[in-house]
């Protein structure tokens, strides 16, 4: 037996949506939580590089060691840290070797919190020794050391230096500085839910004492950020806070005298300057630096620019609920904070910033928003004197589980639908430069009311349809729209002519508007009048508080950002198909593209019908009844003759489908057998004849063969599997050896590949299955895979690709070489 090979090819992943998920750190890569897994971009080429398996729960805050902050310190490292923290309460230490590109799992820290981690801060004091502190949401923050190997036969030592019981209530913001001329005291900052910002001064061996509370923001304490020591003298270092109060504060820490000699005089001035604290020989004077008011909204985060050669930047970045990231500097006369910079002001889309980050050398601004979403702004001004903002490429992805996936009919894209709400399409965009292909969004088709559960694809001629079915209990039906069409061009596999250009001068509408009240998206027309005042009523009508913007649907020669995905890339909805009484579960169509078959979700016999539709007229043409519980699955054999359901009753169906010569369908009842112990996940037909899969909780996979006389008979079972099976998928490799490959993807997130071989005799079928490969976790999912499937493929090659998506709100490709 040959060997297989697997390749990544791509991931999407939307952003955990919580405030300290994101971090840069000075390898240059973006850190952040989706779902149970820790991601890892490049924003180089804005493609989400792996997801590290290792957390049970969702991961709420991801930290660098060494971050950007430092990458001053850190020029040629071999290897970065990075430090995750979850809904649980543990925290994993991971390593990354920069030779190799490769992350290896360290260690768990000993002692977790008992609740959530909120927050992770670090500060370097040499390559190989740092010291962090982590807070959780029942008020404790843990110190902790951890020194780092010089060689790489040792191990990463870890030691918890100090846990404090800092508030009854969550600690949501933390910051680590060392005190100015004073090596090895450190200063950690803490905000949270009681408006004031507590200061704790300890040593490098630790044990912290709580010295004073900063007094002045009126909301709960959103972020804090200390600065390395800013003038030359070395005597001060800042912190900036933020807040739901709106306001950012700048405060200073000044080194005042020796402990014993300095006195303080009681002037008026001395309510102005602030508390005064001692730690080891020294006086520290805490004051009010100044105060920027700016944001609208809740400030959710602020980052001090990274220091450049020891030399920190008086610059700030902020990020507000009030969907804009802001500048600030002093002005250089006057020394008055100014807003200098604000960019995000123009999107309807971003519905508030939770966090913003600087790149290592302060080029590039990133921020992650409630819609799971990145926004990036690179400085492309040439000159020293004036500042140009630009946005750019980030990778995007679902925010909430992957429900469904499947391909265009010649594989050109993807497309998945999400608990988000949205559908999206993905596909390889065309670049000059790099041999890899790079895969991005190309449009989010439907964004909608409902939690989407199923999507397929409209097989035949003609325009690009697919139908979802969603939290409800209606299948729509939804048209590409010519900007889709055009834009398809400029992707890898569009320029293949899927679609012909004389086909395309029938489509009349060139995209879709989301309508204010309603879930139907409704056409833009191509020569429709250029007067849109009438869309609002003239202003006269009840409608005026319809805030919706207009789509503006463009032909996009390189990948969309997320302002455009989320308005202006709709496509129009043309049919809604009534029928089922509870909420769509399950859809398919057939190979043909003339029928579509959808179930609901079921308790009783009658609500367990699958409905047939014909494409086109859209007419319910047939109502199947055999289940008595949900039907999960559904798909037709390759030759459109038999439809295979399955469902939770443990039972499947195969129901014969024919088609008289005047367009009608009939259809018959050809077998139901009890197939599996529990319920029955998925099942999947043999390209080349009429074998299938089914998949089940009860952690097996079983062939079953439709014999000559219509009877269906077991021809195979896999090996047990190490969890319940949840997706599976069969494909061609050899038609004229009946040979073909299974992939099963399992509730863990961890998807095998088994070669199949079918012999049909006079006697009956037999097949014989082999494991052809295990994928590594790291190039699995991390939660349970809810849907793979096969790139379609017009003959047998040795070369497949597949995707997969799940619940760790992933969408995944492999390519493998047979």
């Amino acid at each position: 037996m040959s060997e297989v090979s697997a390749k990544r090819v791509f991931i999407g992943a939307g952003c955990n949506r919580v405030v300290n998920n994101v971090s840069w750190g000075a390898s240059g890569f973006v850190s952040f939580g989706a779902q149970n897994a820790v991601a890892i971009f490049c924003p180089k080429t804005a493609q989400i590089l792996t997801t590290l398996p290792g957390h049970k729960a969702s991961v709420n805050c991801t930290h660098w060691l060494p971050s950007s902050k430092f990458a001053f310190k850190a020029k040629h490292l071999d290897r970065h840290y990075l430090l995750s923290g979850d809904t649980d309460g543990v925290i994993i230490l991971w390593e990354l070797s920069t030779k190799t590109n490769n992350w290896r799992h360290v260690l768990q820290l000993p002692q977790s919190h008992k609740k959530g981690v909120t927050c992770i801060t670090a500060f370097m004091c040499s390559e190989t020794d740092t010291m962090f502190a982590s807070g959780s949401s029942d008020g404790v923050v843990n110190v902790w050391d951890v020194s780092f190997p010089s060689q790489p036969s040792e191990e990463c030592k870890v030691s918890c230096l100090d846990s404090i019981s800092a508030d009854s209530k969550a600690i949501v913001t933390l910051s680590l500085a060392e005190l100015p001329q004073n090596p090895g005291r450190f200063a950690l900052a803490m905000g949270g839910l009681d408006n004031k910002i507590k200061l704790y001064c300890g040593e490098r061996t630790g044990k912290f004492t709580s010295v004073c509370e900063l007094k002045g923001h009126t909301d709960w304490i959103r972020s804090l950020d200390f600065s390395i020591p800013t003038e030359e003298t070395n005597k001060s270092i800042m912190l900036v806070s933020s807040s739901q109060d709106k306001v950012i504060r700048i405060w200073k820490l000044v080194l005042v005298g020796d402990a014993g000699s300095w006195q303080r005089e009681i002037t008026l001035a001395s309510y102005i300057e602030g508390p005064v604290f001692v730690s080891g020989r020294f006086t520290y004077q805490v004051s009010v630096e100044s105060v920027l008011i700016g944001h609208e909204d809740w400030v959710y985060s602020v980052e001090w620019q990274p220091p450049v050669d020891q030399h920190q930047p008086l610059s700030i970045l902020s990020a507000s609920m009030d969907k804009t990231m802001m500048i600030w500097r002093p002005e250089k006369k006057t020394g008055v904070w100014v807003n200098v910079v604000c960019v995000g002001e123009l999107s309807h889309c971003a519905l508030g910033f939770y966090g913003g980050h600087w790149s290592p050398d302060g080029g590039s601004i990133l921020a992650h928003g409630y819609g799971g979403s990145f926004h990036l702004w690179r400085n492309v001004s040439s000159s020293k004197e004036s500042e140009n903002w630009q946005m750019q490429k980030v990778p995007s992805g679902h925010f909430a589980a992957v429900t469904d996936i499947t391909w265009a009919r010649t594989g050109e894209y993807l497309l998945s639908v999400s608990h988000d709400q949205t559908t999206r399409v993905f596909s390889s965009w065309k670049s000059d430069e790099e041999e890899d292909e790079h895969w991005h969004e190309l449009a989010r088709p439907q964004v909608h009311g409902h939690d989407i559960n199923c999507v397929a694809m409209v097989q035949g001629k003609g325009n690009h349809r697919f139908v979802s079915g969603a939290e409800e209990k209606v299948v729509r039906v939804f048209e590409a729209p010519l900007s889709f069409l055009n834009t398809l061009k400029h992707t890898c596999a569009g320029g293949e002519g899927s679609f012909p250009e004389d086909l395309q001068a029938d489509v009349q509408v060139l995209g879709a508007n989301m309508s204010a009240l309603g879930l139907s998206q409704k056409p833009i027309y191509l020569h429709s009048s250029s007067e849109q005042v009438e869309r609002n009523g003239g202003g006269e009508s009840l409608e005026t508080f319809e805030t919706v913007p207009e789509a503006a649907p463009v032909e996009l020669k390189e990948p969309p950002i997320e302002d455009q995905l989320a308005f202006h890339t709709l496509w129009p909805e043309s049919h809604k198909l009534y029928g089922h009484g509870n909420e769509l579960f399950s859809l398919c169509c057939d190979h043909s593209g003339s029928l579509v078959a959808s179930s609901c979700k079921a308790q009783s016999a009658a609500m367990a019908e699958i409905w047939l539709w014909e494409v086109g007229t859209w007419k319910a043409v047939g109502r199947l009844q055999s289940h008595s519980l949900t039907v999960t699955h559904l798909e037709f054999s390759y030759d459109n003759t038999l439809l295979l359901s399955v469902s939770r009753d443990r039972h499947f169906t195969v129901f014969s489908i024919q088609r008289t010569d005047n367009g009608e369908v009939s259809h018959k009842l050809m077998a139901k057998v009890e197939a599996h112990k529990r319920i029955i996940w998925a099942c999947s037909w043999n390209p080349f004849g009429h074998q299938f899969a089914t998949s089940s909780r009860d952690k097996t996979v079983k062939i079953w063969s439709i014999e000559k006389d219509a009877r269906v008979t077991q021809v195979l079972a896999l090996p047990q599997f190490g969890s319940s099976v949840t997706a599976v998928a069969w494909t061609g490799l050899d038609q004229k050896e009946k040979s073909g490959c299974i992939a099963v993807g399992m509730e863990s997130g961890l998807i095998e590949l088994w070669k199949i071989e079918v012999k049909e005799t006079e006697e009956g079928t037999t097949a014989t299955a082999a494991l052809a490969l295990k994928l590594e976790p790291f190039m699995c999912h991390v939660s349970a895979v809810n849907r793979l499937a096969w790139r379609p493929t017009e003959k047998s090659e040795s070369n497949q690709r597949l995707t997969s998506c799940g619940d760790d709100n992933c969408v995944r490709v492999f390519d493998f070489r047979f």
